[in-house]
């Protein structure tokens, strides 16, 4: 194995994951965290630990009992084989795209989320809902970034828009490639802190984090001018580690553009995120209330008096409709007699 000097708390190494790690195994094994996934392999580091390993695990298990950027291993010393996997704090995932049976993973073990979208045609409030939901499910804090403010005629109408999702709900609006602009979100990344980027492709991703590192070392690419989407620059899910001092110290983990975010087991993010509409449903007269031409539906009532947008209503519906769908394809297949549940 080449080495590394980075030190385990450097890398974010913390008691939730030293407290897995028996004596016994501390005498043959070693903790490593996951860099970059690649197909059949990933790049880790650990204490004097800085290469590339085979991302099979010495003894398969279910579909997410696969290596994901951000994740914590136990390798051999000897042999370099995946032991295991350390318990996550926290996952990413996704049904797959073209196959909402299997799941995706994207990251592990993140403290902050950064949910990136441009000022310009790309702009999603659906889209932001749904990132959000995913960031409240598996308890991350979400802070919606703002890009290509200085290219927007109107970027307070996107604050605007963003805010009333949720009152609470941080917000920060920069130019990605102005340092000074970008400085700010540094300090939410200090040693040791993992900060994890979703958008889609051609949101300024791989631009914010060349600025924050001083870096062009992550290829960017334009956006096309009739509709501002962009084509995917980032092709692995990898982790970038900012400077030390000012820059933070931390670790941005790059991820490609989603164009397609299906919900799966997400129930309490949706309750979170929607937490208003759900309080509505509670006021309404019938427990079985469809929110359509009962009486004494709160829901109704809410959207005729305007305390309630019917836009975000609707978009609850389908979310929550697609939740419980995905839901329950998911766990067809993981009850499925005879499967293991491990991707082929």
């Amino acid at each position: 194995m080449e080495a590394s000097n980075l030190t385990l708390a450097e890398l974010g190494w913390r008691p939730f994951f030293s407290n897995q790690v028996s004596a016994e195994e501390s005498r043959w094994c070693c903790p490593v965290r996951v860099m970059a996934v690649h197909r059949g392999m990933v790049a880790i580091q650990g204490e004097g630990i800085d290469t590339s390993i085979s991302s099979v695990l010495a003894t398969p298990g279910g579909p997410e009992d696969r290596p994901a950027v951000g994740d914590w291993l136990l390798v051999d010393r000897e042999s370099q084989d995946v032991v295991r996997i350390l318990d996550r704090k926290n996952l990413f995932k996704r049904p797959q795209p073209g196959d909402d049976r299997r799941v995706q993973l994207i990251a592990a073990n993140v403290d902050t989320l950064f949910i990136v979208t441009s000022c310009n045609q790309d702009f999603s409030v659906a889209r932001i809902e749904r990132y959000l939901v995913l960031a409240r499910e598996v308890r991350v804090h979400p802070v919606v970034v703002l890009t290509k403010v200085d290219l927007a005629e109107a970027p307070e109408r996107f604050l605007g828009a963003v805010r009333g999702l949720q009152p609470e709900l941080e917000v920060e609006m920069i130019n990605g490639r102005d340092p000074s602009s970008v400085a700010r979100l540094a300090a939410r990344c200090a040693i040791g802190e993992t900060v994890a980027l979703l958008g889609s492709s051609g949101v300024g991703k791989s631009t914010m984090i060349n600025t924050l590192r001083g870096s062009d070392s992550i290829a960017t690419q334009a956006v096309r001018e009739a509709d501002g989407k962009g084509r995917h620059t980032t092709t692995v899910r990898e982790m970038h580690r900012l400077g030390r001092g000012a820059n933070g110290g931390g670790w941005l983990v790059d991820t490609p553009g989603m164009r397609e975010l299906q919900l799966s087991e997400a129930s309490s993010g949706l309750a979170e995120v929607f937490d208003d509409i759900v309080a509505l449903t509670l006021r309404c007269r019938f427990t079985n209330c469809t929110h359509g031409a009962e009486p004494e539906c709160a829901v109704q009532a809410a959207m005729l008096d305007g305390s309630l947008d019917a836009a975000r209503y609707e978009r609850w519906c389908r979310l929550t409709a697609e939740e419980t769908v995905n839901t329950g394809k998911m766990t067809t297949r993981h009850n499925r007699p005879g499967k293991s549940g491990r991707r082929n």
